[in-house]
Formats: C-alpha cells, structure tokens, sequence
C-alpha cells in the first residue's frame, strides 16, 4: 500500500515526527516497517547481527551516536538485507558505498556518507529505546519514511 507522509500526519494527532536531517539512499524513496533498534558508536557489528536475520518488512534503526568519522552500513551489509526482507534502514551516522545500495531494493537514510569501516567490537545494545533527531524510536512501534521525512507511530497505520 502506497503511503506520504504528510497525509499520514494530517490523518493522525498523535504520530512523532522526525527533524529533517537525513540523507536519502537506497532505490526505495518510500518505506515503513515495525522498527527493531540498535545503539553503537562507530562499531557496526550489532549491525550487521541484526539484517543477518529474517527482517520481515521490518525497519533496523540505527543510534550512531550522530558519528560523522567513519561508517556504519557498507554495500555487503545493505545487500544482505535486502536478501533478509528488511524493509529500511535508518541510521544516526554514516553509510558508505552509497553508488552500490542506490542500486538496491532498500529504503536507507544516513547523516551521510564516509569512506571509512568502522571498527569491529561487538559493542553496543538492541532492542532498546533511542533518541535522535528529536523523536523517540521504539523497538515494536512502526516507522514510515519518504520523500518528505520520518515518522513515527504507536501502532501500524497501514
């Protein structure tokens, strides 16, 4: 089912909209899913733990950290979610290899882009609450991106 953000907004009080600061990658302009979460800095192993699941139209929301110093999904991972059936993914820092996931069948938004690899420790947490871009993402609760922004809500609207 198509969706736009702005309708969904104008239907519904009670949805968190995200501040506008991301970039838009990926060849899905529009996605939504319910979201599962992770929070790291500059270590993308629990990143790439999570897509290496069955995403089920899911969205992986990525607490960063707002790092702009290296990256934290890369081509490999991004086609592996693809692979996975996950529907986006939303990160608070970098992506790299930008040419390569514009090519893929995944909606992704980043800060921006970075050459760099980040490291690989393991540190971090899933599946909890994080705060960026002055909303509250949920593991559970439901995210819809597009051309216009991010938003969430409680429950699935669509």
């Amino acid at each position: 089912m198509t969706f736009q953000t702005a309708d969904l907004t104008d239907e519904h009080d009670n949805l968190q909209v995200a501040t506008p600061i991301f970039q838009q990658f990926g060849k899905r302009v529009r996605f939504h899913g319910e979201i599962v979460t992770v929070k790291v800095f500059e270590d993308n192993v629990l990143v790439k733990d999570a897509l290496t699941e069955s995403g089920d139209g899911k969205v992986l929301v990525v607490d960063g950290g707002g790092s702009l110093r290296c990256a934290l999904v890369g081509d490999q991972i991004a086609a592996m979610a693809v692979k996975n059936g996950w529907s986006g993914i939303v990160v608070f820092g970098c992506i790299r290899d930008s040419a390569v996931i514009n090519d893929l069948d995944i909606g992704v938004r980043a800060l921006n882009t970075h050459p760099l690899k980040s490291i690989k420790q393991g540190a971090g947490y899933r599946d909890i609450a994080v705060t960026f871009a002055g909303i509250t993402f949920r593991p559970g609760e439901h995210i819809y991106a597009d051309e216009d922004g991010i938003v969430l809500s409680a429950t699935a609207l669509l």
